[in-house]
């Protein structure tokens, strides 16, 4: 620790220590605010490598490290001008047993706008560090082998996750399980191959029996059973990461836009009783029971005559067929009691197989009449679920959340159990590419050609997790880091 020398004799020691860091840094270091921007309590500034020791010494005015990853009280200083910056906790990471794999250092400082800027401000002047570009030292852990591509966009989505759900397939993709998954699976192709190349190689020895290709056969046949299913998991990762597209759909004036100030709990949306008020579509982001919500208000749909609202009811259509989910909205006061009827004005709302919740609103201007209603409910053809709300008095939104949490959760699963799920567009289509190459490899009557596609499906699965033509996509992935992380 710093126990007080006058200021000439710490910048002389400054000075060496800057000297020694230029002579020991090969590579560029880099530093940047970790712990986010704005005032806080605590800020945290990470560097990482070769130059971070050096860089720590001359902060410090201390010849010595403190120990690994053990945290130590000093003083910080601008080495150029020996003027006290702050008392702070200093946190040393000697590499490889560091977040990057290379040497790391943290200042732990007061997080005051002046205070933070003069801690950057000191380290940009110190030769060979640099400020560290958006997700650079994710992408610098990456290419030491500290994590493979899916485990850097589980962090990134623990970043930038805002509910419950969203956090726990975060943690659990960061944590390696998916990587795992898909280096198991390019692990049987590796097998597979070296097995048709020993037989291309020494069947005419006689070395290599020839049911070593039915055994190659069986194992890429299961191996495409289990990408198949991993396929067919309806987006529940999707949906997770990115949020369930909840559209509120029905005729004009029958509350959606109430609803939706309702479920979001401020006024987002327009409310009048003029029929046809909401035009274009209204979105918001919600967090229910734990589940991401990105809820949509439409237009009434109707035979519209005016030109804005007719764009406004083919923009309500088109946002339709894209829903996860439709809370269709009907006015209980003027529903239709025979089940037929009633199933008929749902099946105008709602694009068939899309999951489903009706919303009978108004239901305070029923007067308590609400029996024939219920009784249509039950009787003829089965409904969605089905519940009575009135957005005027509140009455019946525990229900309708109740409602909306089973649907959602059936939607997105439980993303602690059983495999995890596809979460990124780009695993999607290359696990699409894996399956074709498999596809053809099973048409194949060359051996030679039908090594081929089993090389190409393990390319295919390696561009996944980073360990195949990573280069091309690396910029794509770590552009939406925050600069720090």
């Amino acid at each position: 620790m710093y126990t007080g020398t006058n200021t000439g004799t710490y910048s002389k020691t400054c000075t060496r220590c800057a000297q020694r860091l230029c002579s020991v840094a090969p590579g560029d270091t880099i530093f940047a605010v970790s712990s986010g921007h704005g005032r806080c309590g605590v800020a945290v500034i990470r560097s990482s490598g070769p130059g971070s020791g050096g860089a720590l010494r001359s902060l410090t005015g201390s010849p010595e490290l403190p120990p690994p990853r053990v945290m130590a009280l000093r003083r910080i200083r601008d080495p150029h001008t020996a003027e006290l910056l702050d008392h702070g906790l200093v946190v040393w990471f000697p590499g490889p047993h560091s977040f990057t794999g290379e040497d790391c250092a943290e200042l732990h400082v007061h997080g005051g706008p002046a205070v933070v800027s003069g801690v950057l401000r000191a380290l940009g002047r110190l030769s060979g560090l640099r400020p560290a570009e958006p997700g650079e030292f994710t992408r610098r852990a990456f290419h030491r082998g500290k994590l493979d591509l899916t485990a850097a966009e589980g962090l990134r989505d623990l970043i930038h996750a805002e509910t419950e759900a969203q956090r726990q397939q975060a943690l659990r993709q960061m944590e390696g399980e998916l990587g795992r998954l898909y280096q198991q699976w390019g692990e049987t192709l590796t097998q597979a191959l070296a097995h048709i190349e020993a037989y291309i190689d020494f069947s005419e020895d006689d070395n290599v029996e020839e049911e070593v290709l039915s055994q190659v056969d069986a194992a890429v046949r299961a191996l495409e059973r289990q990408i198949a299913a991993h396929l067919q998991d309806g987006r529940r990762g999707e949906m997770l990461r990115s949020g369930v597209r909840a559209v509120i759909a029905g005729p004009p004036n029958v509350g959606k836009s109430s609803l939706l100030n309702l479920l979001c709990q401020r006024p987002a949306a327009i409310v009048s009783p003029v029929a046809g008020t909401t035009r274009d579509v209204v979105e918001v982001s919600l967090n229910v029971s734990g589940y991401p919500v990105v809820l949509s208000d439409t237009a009434g749909l109707r035979d519209a005559t005016d030109p804005i609202e007719q764009e406004g009811v083919s923009r309500a259509r088109e946002r339709l067929q894209h829903a996860d989910l439709v809370l269709a909205v009907l006015d209980a006061t003027t529903v239709p009691t025979d089940p037929a009827e009633l199933g008929a004005a749902l099946g105008s709302l709602v694009p068939p197989a899309t999951p489903c919740i009706l919303v009978l609103n108004k239901a305070d201007l029923l007067g308590g009449h609400t029996g024939a209603l219920c009784d249509s409910c039950t009787r003829g053809p089965p409904l969605p679920p089905t519940t009575l709300l009135s957005c005027k008095t509140g009455e019946g939104t525990e229900r309708l959340l109740q409602l909306l949490g089973e649907q959602l959760a059936q939607l997105c699963g439980d993303p602690l159990a059983g495999s995890p799920s596809l979460t990124q567009s780009r695993h999607s289509t290359q696990l699409g590419g894996c399956m074709a190459a498999l596809a053809l490899y099973r048409q194949q009557q060359d051996v030679g050609m039908a090594a081929e596609q089993l090389r190409l499906a393990r390319r295919h699965l390696g561009r996944i997790t980073g360990h195949v033509g990573a280069e091309d996509i690396l910029d794509v992935i770590f552009r939406d880091f925050c600069i720090g992380k």
